[in-house]
């Protein structure tokens, strides 16, 4: 690597990695990780592929279902654009292809929406002229965010004696309740229509397999899924044959 590499490298790191390590209530994969553990992943497929390179597979579909940064599904995308170079040579049909078919992603909030949007598409609107694909003609493209709310379950929390304000009889209601789905507390979520929930969409469904078809309008099947520790056992369950990365 030249010296003006490098002296651009270290005063123009990667956007991801400064966001990774800002002191926030989120956590952020850094973009070094995310590609340690892609490798580990591309290993795996190999070795129970016969030797298979999974990037080189243009059936092969990915799936951030807590989808931030976009880092892991910007890393996933420029495997397969360099994978599939033989397979589909044409650069923009290439694109097309990898972005439409075999990248998808779920936000948790319309701010990491947009983020994971402009890492992954170079534009935080799909449709937009500044985007690197042209096969999408919505602003999503396939990285999906609709507010998701909270399922409040009456069972938990504490029950509470009040005076109506109008009749002047006494009501009973339940405060501090919790999420049927994630567990949740009511007084740090439930803040109204004004802030966001931070709901994960994947999880707070009966039927996850239903919920996915719904999103991308489909049946779909995942071969990489990506999430954190805790929800690797509900995501084996429901992405059968799926790999199951731990974020």
């Amino acid at each position: 690597m030249s010296a003006s590499n490098l002296l651009l490298n270290k005063h123009n790191p990667d956007v991801l990695t400064c966001i990774a390590n800002l002191s926030n209530d989120e956590v952020f994969t850094p973009p070094e990780m995310a590609a340690a553990m892609l490798d580990l992943v591309t290993e795996a497929w190999a070795r129970d592929h016969d030797g298979e390179n999974l990037w080189a597979n243009p059936n092969a579909r990915v799936l951030d279902p807590f989808v931030k940064t976009g880092v892991f599904l910007r890393e996933a995308t420029r495997r397969f654009n360099e994978g599939l170079i033989t397979v589909i040579p044409d650069a923009q049909e290439r694109v097309n292809h990898i972005l439409t078919k075999q990248i998808y992603g779920i936000a948790i909030t319309e701010l990491t929406a947009l983020m994971s949007r402009r890492s992954v598409y170079c534009s935080k609107y799909a449709n937009s002229e500044h985007f690197i694909c042209t096969a999408f003609d919505t602003p999503d493209g396939n990285i999906w965010f609709e507010r998701t709310e909270h399922i409040w379950d009456d069972k938990t929390g504490t029950r509470e004696s009040r005076v109506d304000p109008l009749s002047g009889e006494e009501i009973f209601i339940r405060t501090g309740r919790r999420c049927s789905y994630c567990g949740a507390g009511e007084n740090d979520y439930g803040r109204g229509e004004d802030l966001e929930t931070h709901a994960y969409a994947f999880i707070h469904t009966n039927n996850i397999r239903q919920r996915i078809n719904e999103i991308f309008g489909a049946d779909m099947h995942f071969d990489l899924v990506i999430g954190k520790p805790r929800e690797q056992i509900m995501i084996r369950a429901n992405c059968a044959g799926a790999y199951a990365l731990s974020a």
